[in-house]
């Protein structure tokens, strides 16, 4: 269903090292990689993949307001693993690890641009 999803950068290698670790987590690596636009996947299938960019029309890139990427985990101990990795890495913290009810579990935070990512589980 969805193709993949892009956030802007202001600053694009800074951009592409986080993701490069944080997405590394899940498998991720880089499917495209061309000036001022890098692709990441899992199995180098396009579907589902996640894109940096800089902004097209030379604009500074701004968040999205009420926007979000959620990430798939495979068991809460990965939601877990994510949102460490993601702080460790220079994210802001917007809410720790837990249940957040009809065994939906997740952490927010928000990349180095301020762009707001979850990681979550089901199950």
């Amino acid at each position: 269903m969805i193709g993949y999803v892009t956030v802007g950068t202001n600053d694009f290698e800074r951009a592409q090292g986080f993701y490069d670790a944080l997405l590394g987590e899940l498998g991720g690596t880089r499917l495209m990689d061309l000036e001022g636009f890098t692709v990441w996947a899992v199995d180098g299938k396009a579907t589902g993949a996640l894109a940096i960019a800089k902004p097209f029309d030379g604009s500074a890139a701004t968040v999205g307001n009420g926007v979000m990427l959620a990430l798939a985990a495979e068991s809460k101990a990965q939601v877990d693993s994510l949102h460490a990795k993601a702080l460790s890495l220079g994210a802001a913290d917007e809410g720790a690890p837990g249940s957040r009810g009809d065994g939906f579990y997740a952490a927010y935070f928000r990349d180095l641009d301020g762009n707001k990512l979850n990681a979550y589980y089901l199950g």
